[in-house]
C-alpha cells in the first residue's frame, strides 16, 4: 500500500544538523550552500513532524511543498502527432 507522502523544505543553520533532521522522515536533497534540506514524510503525520521540528533550536523556518495540490491534467495541451499514429494498423 501507497501512502500520499508531501514535501518539507527545511532552512538550518549548520550542516551537522542534518544528521537530526533525518529521523524525522526520508532526506531527499541538502544544500551545503544555501543550507536547507528537503524531507518528505507522510501526509497523516504532517502536522506532528512539522511541530517536532520548529521545537528543534537550529531549525530557522519550514516551508510545506504545494505539489500534492497542483493540477496535472491539462486541458489545452496539444496532442503529439507520433502518439496519435496506429502503429499496428497495418497487421
Amino acid at each position: 500500500m501507497i501512502k500520499e507522502r508531501q514535501g518539507l523544505v527545511i532552512w538550518f543553520q549548520h550542516m551537522k544538523n542534518t544528521k537530526h533532521i533525518k529521523r524525522y522522515g526520508h532526506l531527499i536533497h541538502v544544500s551545503k550552500k544555501l543550507k536547507y534540506a528537503v524531507l518528505y514524510v507522510d501526509r497523516d503525520q504532517i502536522d506532528i513532524v512539522e511541530q517536532k521540528l520548529l521545537r528543534q533550536s537550529f531549525i530557522s523556518k519550514i516551508e510545506r511543498s504545494y505539489k500534492p495540490f497542483v493540477q496535472t491534467n491539462f486541458e489545452n495541451a496539444k496532442v503529439d502527432k507520433a502518439k496519435e499514429y496506429d502503429y499496428k494498423m497495418g497487421i
